[in-house]
């Protein structure tokens, strides 16, 4: 397969993730629809992971990417070099999304456990004893309603766009960089050597 049309390929396929990663993160802002007060949303969803992270800092790579494989072959080295570059900076977004993500799963959200303060009856949890194996230690939260899977849903969706973005943009840095060192398609260089 050319590396131009593998670059194109992974660049349509960034697209919806980072859409999806963005809309997940807006909805961790809303939980059932209800509209928060800003000290009573969880404090790693501000770390805008799905907006930044797995969203803006891949969209951008995500362009590049369609440039580079833009006429199905990969004559362009420079912009096959650039579409490492960025596909760098969408690892590292991707690799954000997934940190913040999993200590969003492992920390559990902020919540009213009843007496009107919200706090986070999950961040001392040993890994044992985590809530996420312990769905009996849920109602402890009693607002927002369904809080809490809320968050794990969302987080792990998030999660798992993030891991997906990572193993494309490392497939693209890999791709981009041979793309750069060989220069033009395998089927171009046979055509040329035939017309000879």
């Amino acid at each position: 397969m050319c590396t131009g049309k593998c670059s194109k390929c992974i660049g349509i396929t960034l697209f919806p993730l980072a859409t999806c990663a963005i809309i997940s993160n807006i909805l961790l802002y809303f939980p059932n629809g209800q509209v928060l007060q800003l000290s009573e949303i969880t404090d790693l969803v501000w770390y805008f992971h799905g907006i930044l992270g797995a969203g803006i800092l891949v969209i951008l790579p995500a362009f590049m990417m369609l440039g580079a494989g833009g006429a199905g072959c990969c004559a362009n080295r420079c912009g096959m070099l650039l579409s490492v570059i960025l596909a760098v900076l969408g690892f590292a977004g991707g690799a954000y999304c997934v940190v913040i993500s999993s200590l969003g799963l492992i920390g559990g959200p902020l919540c009213d456990t009843g007496d009107g303060e919200y706090l986070y009856p999950f961040r001392n949890d040993t890994l044992k004893d985590n809530y996420l194996f312990n769905q009996t230690t849920w109602s402890i939260c009693k607002e927002p309603e369904n809080i809490i899977l809320w968050n794990i849903v969302l987080f792990s969706i998030l999660l798992a766009i993030g891991v997906v973005e990572a193993i494309l943009c490392f497939i693209q840095v890999i791709n981009g960089l041979t793309g750069f060192i060989c220069g033009t398609c395998m089927r171009r260089r046979k055509t040329n050597i035939s017309g000879m």
